[in-house]
């Protein structure tokens, strides 16, 4: 799914067709602001009922140039993860 196509289907959703694009896309963007905030202050977003964004550190470790094989050293990293919420993978494993 695009962002058009979330943009339309939640204001399809919402059956209101004076709420404009703008205005749709607006409040869809601000909600993302909101989850990345929570990511960066407390590490974690939980959405009852669609699952866990958890921020997850990924140790330094020892990689190799996949072209000459040689060993490189990796940084201490952040990665996001997801866990979905019962609910949401039960509707999945239904389809």
């Amino acid at each position: 799914m695009t962002r058009k196509e979330l943009i339309e289907r939640v204001r399809a959703g919402l059956g209101d067709e004076a709420l404009g694009d703008r205005r749709v896309a607006a409040v869809i963007d601000r909600v993302f602001e909101e989850i990345a905030a929570s990511l960066r202050e407390e590490g974690r977003y939980t959405h009852p009922g669609f699952g866990t964004f958890t921020v997850r550190v990924q140790s330094a470790r020892t990689g190799r140039n996949p072209r000459t094989g040689e060993a490189i050293a990796l940084d201490e990293g952040r990665t996001i993860a997801f866990k979905p919420a019962p609910d949401l993978k039960a509707s999945l494993l239904d389809q």
